[in-house]
């Protein structure tokens, strides 16, 4: 895992033409999506086996990566970071925890920029995997140049689960998903870029990414 630095990043939603700033403190994050082989290492899960071993997990639903982040910590000897209630409608964090966590959308977005000022770190051609070279498909992971901070696939290759609700008055429980992916457009693999999804729901090109406090 790579210690991101403190500081602060300002975040958008063009949908209500609003922005804001967030402080981010100094946290951890994962040099690379979770990969089918640590996955499956810790969530024995049946099919899903045919992707490389090397590429990351996909069709993983919000409710299931937080899951994953708290089966991890247990095996670690780490202190859990999730509370789930007994039917996984409710999930709380334990911010004092050491566990394994999803980044906020915060964190994710001021990872991914490293420092930069544009929409992207780098030439998207060199950073990612997108509808244009990834012949329709999912890659193994670091095989694009890693943005400033040593930070590999935060643009394209898979779409990456954050911790936040999308808009909770208009969309519920809907959570926010960063950084494009093998099928996307070019216009979709940027740090700015958001989308949702239901928390039940898994996607062939959306994985997840680890962080800890």
């Amino acid at each position: 895992m790579v210690q991101i630095p403190a500081g602060s990043v300002g975040l958008r939603d063009d949908r209500i033409k609003k922005t804001w700033t967030v402080d981010v403190n100094s946290f951890w994050l994962a040099s690379i999506p979770v990969t089918n082989d640590l996955y499956h290492s810790i969530v024995q899960r049946k099919g899903e086996r045919n992707n490389h071993p090397l590429s990351p997990v996909t069709n993983v639903s919000w409710n299931e990566a937080i899951l994953f982040c708290n089966l991890l910590s247990q095996q670690s000897g780490l202190q859990e970071y999730y509370e789930v209630s007994q039917n996984g409608e409710r999930v709380a964090r334990n911010l004092g925890s050491d566990g394994y966590r999803l980044p906020t959308e915060a964190e994710w977005q001021y990872a991914c920029k490293a420092g930069t000022s544009g929409y992207r770190y780098g030439e998207l051609n060199d950073i990612a995997w997108f509808e244009e070279n990834s012949q329709g498909r999912v890659h193994e992971v670091g095989t694009k140049e890693a943005n400033a901070w040593g930070l590999y696939d935060m643009l394209g290759n898979v779409w990456e689960w954050c911790w936040d609700q999308y808009d909770e008055e208009v969309y519920g429980s809907y959570r926010v998903f960063r950084g494009g992916s093998w099928a996307e457009e070019a216009r979709g693999c940027g740090s700015t870029c958001r989308r949702r999804s239901h928390p039940t729901f898994g996607i062939d090109d959306l994985g997840f990414r680890l962080a800890r406090t």
